[in-house]
């Protein structure tokens, strides 16, 4: 007898630390997913195929068992999240989170996540690597945003660990990898330690793993 197909699809790429984020969380939930591998630096999130599900053709997407599709990562997360201990039903505490969601997005990943993929997957000729400078820079603030946070803060959710957290750990833990330090902030690390700390915790797979070039900076 085959065994059924779990109600929830995602597809993403495992480097990727937007599509990280949703498999943590799923794993952290528990819930029974089907992962399909999405290798964007061959094309595969331009097919027809790909692209009737999300015209925007990025990953990470969901896809439930009725056909219906949701894409972008954070907004995921809150889907997902929603009627758990990993999203607030206050609705201030809720709309902190959000609010650090927006920042992950705006003021975080589009330096962090992008120096990463620029150090890690761009050839060493590669004109980008004259953005590295203002990118590490732009992501050391963000990261000073946080540590000022974490000074008095255990969490970003509110008082206990959820999406916010899951969202800002995937490309904070791994910023090294792009050339920003985390040594000068020892309240991120602290909570970077707490986050790996909580229960059903799974890692990320090692940029190394996949050292064709992505498309990191737009996953």
């Amino acid at each position: 007898m085959s065994t059924p197909r779990p109600p929830l699809t995602v597809y993403g790429m495992s480097s990727s630390g937007n599509c990280y984020k949703v498999r943590l969380l799923l794993e952290q939930l528990g819930s029974r997913f089907h992962w399909v591998e999405v290798d964007s630096a061959h094309g595969q999130t331009r097919t027809p195929e790909f692209l009737a599900r999300n015209p925007n053709g990025k990953v990470p997407i969901i896809e439930r068992d009725d056909g219906r599709v949701l894409a972008e990562s954070n907004a995921i997360l809150c889907w997902l999240a929603e009627g758990t201990p990993y999203l607030p039903a206050d609705p201030w505490q809720r709309a902190q989170a959000l609010s650090w969601l927006f920042f992950e997005q705006y003021s975080h990943e589009p330096y962090i996540a992008v120096a990463r993929f620029i150090s890690v997957w761009a050839p060493a000729d590669s004109p980008r690597r004259a953005e590295l400078p203002a990118l590490r820079e732009r992501g050391a603030q963000a990261l000073a945003v946080m540590e000022q946070h974490l000074r008095t803060h255990a969490w970003f959710t509110g008082p206990d660990y959820g999406i916010a957290d899951i969202a800002l750990f995937a490309y904070t833990h791994c910023a090294e990898d792009g050339g920003v330090a985390l040594a000068p902030w020892p309240a991120v690390t602290a909570w970077l330690a707490r986050v790996r700390d909580s229960a059903g915790f799974v890692p990320m797979p090692a940029a190394w793993d996949a050292r064709e070039p992505c498309q990191e900076s737009l996953a």
